[in-house]
């Protein structure tokens, strides 16, 4: 009994935590990137203000603009109100490579007068600007940035976590050799025990799943702890790591990658020539299997890439609609907001399910098509639908 109601309690924290999450995200007015706004290179642009006296009049509260800026990537780490962290800034040019503090353009409302050319943040990305304000295209074509982002300086936080939390593991196997685990070596055993033996062996197969354990435990723990740390309401948590169409691009290219290093001559043979078929059947069959070597990683990007970003979308709409229909009438926003922090907390937890989920399938089709591509077609620990008939 004690330890349901422990649980619950901590159920209820990380509810609270993410209704705040939420609360702050939905509270901004204004990307603080202005990805709108036009670009001034020899004065700051004229912030949007809700009581700004040129403008005479208080501003609506934008849904699209605050839902786009937290799923999206920045060069600042919006901390709250008005507050954010800037990062550095890093660009080659053809007149060579500038580091700068992303502080330089203020909220997005100022451009910065480099060595070699003046640069600004329009739309989200730096470009090269002239005096008169108007983007430089040819110097901005090429332009390479190198900046470090939110993103990714949340990779980089969660991969020092990664490696405190297992090198912190590995030392207590070695300290309490042949000893029950603790402490955190207890919490983490039952999930690497899990994906080694119901992830990579049924998958992959008992004699040849151990090579392929390091990627699929990093790319698990790391999908899952970015998923966790987005929910997180304040610093180094709330970005939207996984849900980057870059990021779950890179983690499905490695998973084609290593498919195709590992792929044998059996599989090779059943995407271009598949035994056994006629060869007038072959030239609409070998398309599409090859077709399917794409689609299979394409498919592994979209899921993650679709999943996490639609349940922060979701709830912020919802949330958004206590600021909308607060600006028609005060009553009805009060109504609305009932409503919209029930669904937040039905969002949250379930959030917190997804984070697990999509960790867990990215992992286990990975495990599949690599055991695909390593199979030799007649053992049967190989094959999953041998276990099932085997039982």
């Amino acid at each position: 009994m004690a330890n349901k109601i422990t649980l619950f309690k901590r159920f209820l924290l990380i509810s609270f935590l993410t209704i705040i999450s939420y609360n702050g995200f939905s509270s901004e007015e204004q990307p603080h990137d202005s990805l709108n706004a036009p670009v001034e290179a020899t004065s700051a642009v004229e912030p949007h203000d809700s009581h700004n006296p040129h403008n005479g009049e208080k501003s609506h509260f934008n849904a699209g603009e605050t839902i786009i800026e937290h799923v999206a990537d920045n060069h600042q780490w919006h901390l709250f109100g008005h507050t954010s962290i800037p990062l550095p800034v890093i660009v080659k040019t053809d007149k060579g490579t500038e580091v700068f503090s992303s502080g330089q353009f203020g909220h997005g409302e100022k451009a910065y007068h480099g060595k070699n050319y003046t640069y600004a943040v329009k739309h989200g990305k730096i470009v090269i600007v002239e005096e008169s304000g108007a983007v430089n295209e040819e110097a901005t074509a090429n332009l390479w940035d190198f900046s470090i982002t939110k993103n990714t300086m949340a990779m980089f936080i969660s991969m020092v976590l990664m490696l405190l939390i297992f090198l912190s593991v590995a030392k207590a196997y070695t300290r309490n050799a042949g000893k029950a685990p603790r402490g955190l070596q207890s919490f983490m055993e039952p999930l690497i025990l899990f994906i080694r033996d119901d992830v990579a062996k049924v998958s992959i197969g008992e004699k040849r799943y151990e090579k392929f354990m390091p990627f699929l435990l990093t790319v698990f723990f790391f999908i899952w702890i970015n998923n966790l740390m987005g929910l997180i309401p304040f610093f180094p948590g709330g970005v939207n790591v996984t849900g980057s169409i870059s990021i779950a691009m890179v983690l499905a290219a490695f998973v084609l990658v290593i498919t195709f290093v590992v792929a044998n001559k059996h599989y090779w043979q059943h995407i271009f020539a598949m035994p056994g078929v006629p060869v007038g059947v072959l030239f609409i069959l070998t398309p599409i299997e090859i077709l399917g070597l794409f689609l299979r990683p394409f498919v592994l990007m979209i899921r993650l890439f679709a999943n996490i970003t639609a349940g922060h979308i979701i709830a912020l709409a919802f949330f958004s609609l206590i600021f909308i229909f607060g600006e028609m009438n005060a009553g009805l926003g009060f109504g609305i907001s009932i409503v919209s922090l029930v669904f937040t907390v039905f969002m949250g937890a379930l959030e917190l399910l997804v984070a697990f989920l999509q960790a867990y399938v990215f992992t286990l089709l990975a495990a599949i098509y690599f055991g695909a591509a390593v199979d030799e077609g007649h053992e049967i620990h190989n094959h999953v639908d041998d276990h099932a008939h085997a039982h």
